[in-house]
């Protein structure tokens, strides 16, 4: 029966190719127009580390004085050196890794290549294994070299490739700032977007070169190129950042059940408590524990704009179906004498119902294919753009098939009404006005 409603189609859409030809490219366009917005919010919006995000933890505490106190205070985003390094070594996570980012002069060994500046992250031994990070060559290092403040570096595949063409590079020297450091590892492919861990250095697009111990880098002063927030007299001496009352270090830890969960968010607060009673901290403990998508959720990672252009997508898209609907309507209603025949014949409302949504669901797969095309010609103006998340805008095989269940369904509802009222004209004034 379905073969038969196809072939109907196909033969009624035949006979008023200019009218088809509209209805397509009405659904063509709004389809188009929302699944190149849908799919920028897809890419923006995802999650960075599937399978791990649930069980790893920002925590956030309020060190801060009571100066400009609120009512309800969300504490800062980041932490100070102290409260940093406290919570580090306390070890109450399966694991935790502390960190920030920042900007390294790098003078390589081969002559034809100019000393640059590499895009770092200091951070700690868990880095690795907690955000599953994929080795090439190597490994990361241990607690031990991070109490030592090893000369020890992992780079990235990216890097390793301009410096090393691409060969295991795990033992040579890398001079960073004028010192030696030792490779330990070469990463893999590992490019989580958006960049969850260290934002404060770019949210989209963006892959260190280098990975350093942070205590190495403190050691070094080496340079600290993210966001610094101070109060009190603290005047955020970048050589100084230890001893200040800045918060600057973002930590994350490894929580693998609720349990666990609410375990460490007792702990925040009572290290609060702890702080208060000691005189560092000043307001009661306020503490937040969110993981990885109620942090970027928080943060507003995804774009105002984004969000914008994509309600007014959807908007274009609704006008698209009216008219779709307008046009469906009046190549339906010219067809009742055809359509009464049937009736007379014995078709039922029904089955003259299903017949005509067939016919709208043609539609929809033709502007499905046309709504793609344009959706690539959409992505690939969004990628021209300067926007640090405009490479990133690629449309993947689920939003492929979503294109076409989403032109299918809005097409088989746009038909829905047109469909209904041709069918409930009385057959004998159908025949009569034939």
């Amino acid at each position: 029966m379905l073969g038969y409603y196809l072939d109907l189609a196909v033969r009624s859409l035949r006979r008023n190719r200019a009218l088809t030809a509209l209805m397509v490219l009405a659904v063509a366009l709004g389809i188009g127009a929302s699944m190149t917005t849908l799919t920028v919010l897809h890419v923006l919006s995802g999650d960075p580390l599937p399978g791990r995000s649930g069980s790893l933890y920002y925590p956030q505490l309020d060190p801060q004085d009571m100066k400009g106190l609120s009512a309800d205070p969300e504490p800062p985003e980041q932490l100070t050196w102290t409260d940093g390094m406290n919570l580090l070594r306390a070890r109450r996570a399966t694991r935790q890794a502390l960190m920030t980012g920042g900007m390294v002069p790098l003078q390589p060994a081969q002559p034809d290549i100019d000393a640059f500046q590499a895009s770092a992250l200091y951070t700690s031994a868990d880095f690795f294994p907690m955000f599953g990070v994929p080795f090439e060559y190597g490994n990361g290092w241990g607690v031990a070299e991070d109490d030592a403040k090893a000369r020890v570096v992992v780079i990235s595949s990216a890097l390793n490739d301009k410096l090393f063409g691409g060969s295991n590079s795990v033992g040579r020297t890398l001079q960073l700032q004028g010192t030696a450091f030792r490779i330990a590892g070469v990463l893999g492919n590992w490019h989580p977007n958006p960049h969850f861990y260290e934002l404060y250095m770019g949210y989209y697009n963006r892959d260190e070169d280098i990975f350093v111990p942070l205590s190495t880098s403190r050691d070094l002063r080496m340079e600290h190129d993210g966001s610094v927030d101070c109060w009190g007299d603290s005047g955020g001496d970048p050589n100084n950042l230890e001893h200040v009352n800045c918060t600057w270090l973002q930590l994350w830890v490894q929580l693998d059940n609720p349990a666990g969960v609410a375990a460490y968010k007792a702990f925040l607060e009572n290290y609060s408590r702890d702080q208060h009673a000691l005189g560092r901290f000043e307001r009661p403990p306020n503490v937040r524990l969110r993981n990885v998508m109620q942090w970027l959720d928080y943060m507003q990672v995804v774009p105002d704009d984004t969000l914008l252009q994509t309600w007014l997508a959807l908007g274009f898209l609704v006008v698209c179906l009216v008219n779709t609907v307008g046009l469906m309507l009046a190549k339906f209603m010219r067809r009742s004498g055809e359509l009464g025949v049937r009736r007379a014949l014995g078709a039922s409302q029904r089955a003259l119902f299903g017949q005509l949504l067939m016919e709208s669901g043609v539609i929809g797969l033709a502007g499905g294919f046309g709504g793609l095309l344009l959706a690539m010609l959409g992505l690939w103006l969004v990628r021209q753009q300067q926007a640090d998340y405009a490479k990133l805008a690629h449309m993947d095989l689920a939003m492929l098939l979503v294109t076409f269940v989403f032109s299918i369904g809005a097409s088989l509802l746009a038909g829905v009404l047109p469909a209904w009222r041709a069918c409930r004209i009385t057959p004998a004034l159908q025949l009569k006005g034939s």
